[in-house]
């Protein structure tokens, strides 16, 4: 009895690493590539139309990054699992990733054999992590760090205040008029925040914000509003 080949989805915004990643794992004879995309948008829309059985995501993509594609994948089709193929290490990309649902979690540099079994292994139902991210998650739950003060620790606070702001909806004037800053101000702030949290729109930093708790109503200085 023959089994089907995994059905593949390759999800990357570099057209070199998904030329890579289908000589990889086309060659395999139990896998097939069943769709390669380059943003967020399209790996859900993909994943609609070919059901796959694995997605290899990366992070920083447009239109939409691979934490929230997951998540949205996760949301339409729970049988669909993720594999995370990144250059991000850091504790905040790996946690948002199985968060949002991501079933493995390699960097990019992996060996190829690594990331064929990799493969296989999320589609059998495994959690597969690479060396370093295995040390880290371990290390997270062995020694876990303080609680910081802001969910986002590497952000000013000026650019934390001008993230709440963005998360409940108010526009550059708006944040602006609130902070006493100019709008140029506020501009090369949001510039700085999406490098700082490997976003690349507002929408994502809305998404981003909201996820860790921002976007309250904010109090007037006249009272409550």
């Amino acid at each position: 009895m023959t089994t089907s080949p995994l059905r593949i989805v390759i999800a990357d915004d570099h057209p070199m690493v998904r030329q890579g990643l289908r000589g990889v794992l086309g060659h395999h004879a139990g896998l097939t590539i069943v769709a390669e995309v380059g943003d967020g948008e399209a790996a859900v829309a993909a994943v609609a139309e070919h059901h796959p059985d694995v997605v290899l995501m990366d992070i920083q993509m447009p239109t939409l990054d691979g934490i929230e594609a997951t998540r949205r994948i996760k949301q339409l089709q729970p049988a669909v699992v993720v594999l995370v193929l990144t250059m991000y290490e850091d504790d905040d990309s790996v946690l948002s990733a199985l968060r949002a649902g991501a079933s493995g979690y390699l960097l990019k540099g992996a060996e190829q054999e690594e990331i064929v079994s990799a493969t296989i292994a999320v589609a059998h139902g495994s959690a597969t992590f690479g060396p370093i991210i295995a040390t880290r998650i371990l290390d997270l739950f062995t020694n876990p760090p303080d609680e910081p003060a802001s969910p986002f620790p590497d952000l000013t606070g000026r650019e934390h205040e001008i993230l709440e702001r963005i998360a409940c909806g108010e526009t550059n004037r708006a944040i602006a008029d609130r902070l006493g800053l100019s709008p140029k101000t506020v501009a090369n702030n949001i510039s700085t925040i999406f490098v700082k949290l490997h976003i690349t729109d507002r929408s994502q930093a809305v998404v981003r914000a909201r996820d860790a708790g921002l976007g309250r109503p904010a109090q007037s200085p006249h009272g409550r509003t």
